[in-house]
């Protein structure tokens, strides 16, 4: 208890760090992805917080809070044409062909996703020669052919940045395999990790998902495809990725399994423990003895009515039963003689 307190006076909530540097929360988040900010996990287990060494190291950089809210404005299709000086359709063009890449999206009221791009990335672009021929004139003949036939990398693009964010503030093996998990469907993760408890371990550090919604709402529906691969080699390549990652979870720390519950009268040996060597007499159950059913067959036979016939209830047994003495050789019957002389 006192450990966290600890850590809690020493650290601040996203929302303090936020106003500590001057940042819309937006801005804070993405500043948090993109690895300017470094936050540090809550003990108690309340998210993820930022420690005051670490405000105070972005507050001295150099035109704080200015240069720190260009490097993570995002702007969308409109603006980032005017910065790469183009129509919105070249630049619209360019993002479906994966040559610039997006860092948010939301979903507009229409349930259209608007996709947001880093200023910063966007100001770059043109600085590379090979880009230069993109910008101006006619689109190359192989470029054009795929985009006629629907490609659109945006999705993909963005789904593999997300992920580089998510696993910069994985902690643990498990975390890090429950990131590539959450980009699968959960039919490929089943056939990927068959062990049903080490899945439970993925569903456990698993990161919770932007809400854009109310639940099974179409928003959140829509987003949820934008969340899971669809590309078949992109699929197969996070398919070997999670094999990978579950192998590596797995040598460190196995997933937890809950303890085998020992029968009655059975004692678990410990593990690594050699077996009792077996008694050379074979075992058999335990039944009971004659003599112990002789008072009730005897109470039986006592409350039965005179000259009423008795039918004794004898439990099948291979137990071996005592000699019987030289007196009861003679006598014929042996426990129902008995009982017939007793009703006589």
């Amino acid at each position: 208890m006192s450990g966290n307190t600890v850590t809690q006076s020493a650290s601040w909530s996203l929302a303090r760090a936020a106003r500590e540097l001057e940042l819309r929360r937006g801005e804070f988040d993405l500043a948090v992805h993109l690895g300017y900010v470094r936050t540090v996990p809550d003990e108690g287990g309340g998210g993820r917080r930022v420690a005051h060494a670490e405000i105070d190291r972005v507050r001295s950089q150099e035109d704080f809070p200015e240069a720190l809210r260009e490097r993570v404005k995002a702007v969308g299709t409109t603006e980032g044409a005017a910065l790469l000086d183009i129509s919105t359709a070249r630049f619209t063009r360019l993002a479906r062909l994966g040559l610039v890449v997006p860092v948010k999206l939301y979903l507009n009221r229409y349930r259209a996703v608007v996709w947001l791009y880093l200023a910063e990335e966007l100001r770059r672009f043109p600085a590379d020669r090979q880009n230069a021929p993109l910008l101006r004139g006619r689109t190359p003949e192989g470029l054009r052919d795929q985009l006629q036939a629907g490609l659109d990398l945006r999705p993909r693009n963005w789904r593999g940045r997300h992920m580089g964010f998510l696993l910069r503030q994985a902690d643990g093996p498990w975390a890090r395999a429950a990131v590539v998990a959450s980009l699968l469907d959960p039919a490929q993760v089943a056939e990927v990790v068959r062990d049903p408890y080490e899945r439970a371990c993925l569903n456990r550090f698993r990161p919770e998902r932007p809400s854009h919604g109310a639940p099974d709402s179409p928003a959140a529906h829509l987003f949820s495809r934008i969340m899971t691969a669809e590309d078949p080699d992109e699929i197969s390549w996070l398919r070997a990725d999670l094999g990978q990652a579950v192998a590596e979870a797995r040598e460190t720390h196995p997933a937890p399994r809950p303890t085998p519950r020992a029968e009655p009268g059975v004692v678990l040996e410990p593990a690594g423990s050699s077996p009792a060597p077996s008694s050379p007499v074979a075992s058999r159950p335990t039944v009971p003895a004659a003599a112990a059913f002789a008072p009730a067959v005897q109470a039986s036979a006592d409350a039965a009515p005179a000259g009423a016939p008795t039918v004794a209830s004898w439990p099948q047994t291979a137990t071996p039963e005592a000699p019987p003495s030289s007196e009861e050789r003679g006598r014929p019957g042996g426990l129902l003689g008995w009982l017939r002389r007793r009703s006589t």
